[in-house]
């Protein structure tokens, strides 16, 4: 009897050492993949929350840096990681289009992820090159609706959110420009400055230098109503084109199938940090409206319904998967 009660006393501090390391999370340093390259909104998004996640665990938070394909590279490699709760990313719209401009595309964006939290949403600011005679977002579309194939935009590549909200604009002002992919933020805005390329459609974060120093001539943001971080930049519904609106959102992914007690206590942390005064002042600095109200579920539900609206816009443009 003595044995046997020996043995269970045994197996149950077994257990409870089991179930306590098991609680423990996270035990070692995470991964956060950017599917673009240093610079743009994702990655400013990913080192902030970031930063405050390392201090918060105790663990480093280490953000990789994948861009290549419209973001096809960086999700790719999210969606074959291990299920194990420690490799995520930090995606936008182009997570959704860029699979949709493949005839093979590399993985499906609802399917082969789970949907942690929605961590910002940033908008567009259109910027053209200084040397344009257009002052203001209702005479570029003018311009631009006299002579269309006589100009050009920038953007990082095929189904980024540059290309993206590029062709938003074009949808709303009734034009087809000629598309100049960039694989570098720099590049794009150099041959803007310049006057190669006419016009580009950036999120606020990584615009913001460009437009301060005077390179580029902000025209409009991209929503509803102005924004804190360029307050004298009217917005696109003040200009009179509401069907410009392209207000991006940005979130965490994990690959499909990581634990829900993870994935809810991610969440909750990440849902902390953004919460806190001091990050939104970050955020809003760059333009950035911190997404508090997100969660998994919340979350998820974006991203099929942007998913159903992606299809949409597609076809609306007349994109064709290469």
């Amino acid at each position: 009897m003595k044995f046997i009660l020996k043995w269970s006393s045994l197996l149950m501090m077994v257990m409870a050492a089991g179930m306590a390391a098991a609680q423990k999370f996270p035990e070692r340093p995470l991964r956060m993949i950017v599917p673009l390259p240093p610079g743009s909104a994702s990655d400013f998004l990913a080192r902030t929350v970031g930063a405050s996640l390392a201090e918060q665990y105790g663990q480093q938070f280490v953000v990789d840096n994948r861009p290549g394909a419209g973001g096809l590279i960086g999700s790719s490699i999210l969606a074959t990681s291990s299920r194990d709760g420690y490799t995520y990313a930090m995606v936008a719209p182009p997570h959704t289009v860029a699979p949709l401009l493949q005839k093979q595309p590399p993985y499906h964006p609802i399917r082969d992820f789970t949907a942690v939290i929605e961590v910002a949403s940033i908008p567009n600011i259109i910027a053209v090159t200084p040397g344009l005679p257009a002052r203001n977002l209702r005479e570029f579309v003018a311009l631009l609706k006299a002579d269309p194939t006589k100009y050009n935009y920038a953007s990082l590549g095929v189904g980024t959110l540059a290309h993206v909200g590029a062709e938003i604009f074009n949808l709303a002002a009734g034009v087809r420009t000629v598309h100049v992919p960039f694989k570098q933020v720099p590049e794009a805005f150099g041959e803007t400055a310049s006057g190669r390329v006419h016009y580009l459609v950036f999120t606020v974060p990584t615009i913001s230098p460009v437009v301060r120093d005077g390179r580029l001539r902000p025209l409009a943001v991209t929503s509803a109503k102005r924004n804190p971080a360029f307050p004298n930049i009217p917005s696109v519904v003040e200009e009179g084109l509401p069907a410009a609106q392209s207000d991006g959102w940005f979130g965490i992914l994990g690959p499909a199938g990581v634990s829900k007690k993870i994935v809810a206590q991610l969440a909750a942390d990440v849902k902390k940090v953004i919460s806190q005064p001091r990050i939104k002042e970050v955020f809003e600095r760059q333009g950035a409206t911190p997404s508090t109200d997100s969660g998994p579920e919340v979350f998820d539900k974006l991203m099929k319904e942007e998913y159903a609206r992606y299809v949409k816009l597609i076809a609306d443009v007349g994109i064709k998967p290469q």
